[in-house]
């Protein structure tokens, strides 16, 4: 079960206590999961019975006890406990890293993306290449999300921004759906894109680091940060995360394809002991979901960060060594290893980097 399922269980409990009387609210559109805070257990944690206790009429502590009625026989979950003041904390099936990793391998670059809304974002974006570049990236994201997205430049468009992959981009442009082109503008949400501006040309900067690394300088810190643009971005070390990630990437591919010389083939049967790893593939879809809720694709960098970072330190099990046999337990890291490869060509797609499959 993957933390989107999850928010859709919860949510779909809180539906048919609404429908059987029990409670007294207006269902919300999602409900937020996420890892348990202090004092907290089990996988995943979430607050909706203290966010519905006041229109409900009820203590969050009763509000939680329905729910938690409403859940205990859920596939995928193994037990719902209630701390605090009234969260509510899964632990997962011993078999939910399996679905996690089916679930990935099926949806592939899909991983973690949404249905469309025909909801429009309007993103106000500054007229200097940063704010650009982001706006570029977040146009990426939000789609993921569902989102159609109308960027306004305050001010004269630089054509050469397009030497660092920004899309089209006019005084008022629309990117989305058909439906979204043609809904009021009252009805869409606005957001300022003013991320601290650098003192470089386009040209300067993809003739000094190339494109992926300039998006990834400009994008991986926070808005309120200088942007990271020397020339440590080009060293093929470990130092450097873009590197790590895309190094990871590529070890994820020729993990597969060194699991073919052998003949093993992902597979993902068995549990595998790589909780670090698996907890930040299934915080993939909720990272996406903050990084377009805050306008924040630095978020997507850092996760990226850590899912590499994970990866990399799982690798050397993934395989057999020496006159190991293949067994089902190598069938199941090799899918696991997979999955991460996938996440992490799908999250640097959004930020517009390339992927390799060798470096």
């Amino acid at each position: 079960m993957t933390p989107a399922d999850l928010s859709l269980t919860v949510l779909h409990a809180v539906r048919r206590a609404v429908d059987d009387g029990v409670l007294h609210v207006e269902v919300p559109s999602r409900v937020t999961v996420e890892r348990p805070r202090p004092g907290g257990r089990g996988d995943y944690a979430s607050n909706v019975a203290l966010t519905l206790a006041r229109a409900a009429h009820r203590p969050p502590l009763d509000v939680a006890a329905i729910l938690r009625d409403r859940l205990h026989q859920s596939p995928g979950i193994a037990a719902v406990d209630i701390t605090g003041p009234g969260f509510l904390n899964f632990t997962l099936r011993r078999d939910a890293q399996q679905d996690l990793v089916r679930e990935i391998l099926r949806l592939g670059d899909q991983y973690g993306c949404r249905a469309r809304s025909g909801e429009i974002v309007d993103l106000s974006c500054r007229a200097d290449l940063r704010a650009a570049v982001t706006a570029d990236a977040l146009r990426s994201i939000l789609h993921s999300q569902g989102l159609s997205v109308r960027i306004h430049c305050d001010g004269p468009v630089d054509d050469a921004w397009s030497l660092l992959g920004v899309s089209t981009l006019s005084p008022l442009g629309l990117s989305g759906s058909a439906e979204a082109e043609s809904q009021v503008e009252a009805g869409s949400r606005s957001h300022g894109i003013a991320p601290l501006p650098v003192p470089h040309t386009p040209r300067a900067l993809l003739n000094r680091l190339g494109l992926d690394a300039a998006r990834w300088g400009l994008l991986a810190p926070a808005a309120h940060d200088q942007a990271r643009l020397g020339d440590e971005l080009l060293r093929q070390h470990e130092g450097n995360p873009l590197f790590r990630v895309r190094y990871a990437h590529s070890r994820a591919r020729a993990l597969v394809r060194n699991g073919q010389q052998l003949d093993v083939h992902s597979d993902p049967r068995e549990s595998v002991d790589a909780p670090v790893l698996t907890r930040a593939l299934g915080d993939h879809p909720a990272v996406l979901a903050a990084a377009a809720r805050h306008r924040a694709p630095d978020r997507v960098a850092r996760h990226l960060e850590v899912v590499a970072d994970a990866l990399l330190d799982f690798q050397h099990t993934v395989l057999p060594l020496g006159d190991e046999k293949p067994s089902a337990a190598h069938r199941s890291r090799l899918a696991l290893a997979e999955a991460a490869g996938v996440v992490l060509a799908g999250g640097l797609s959004l930020l517009g980097i390339s992927a390799p499959d060798q470096i």
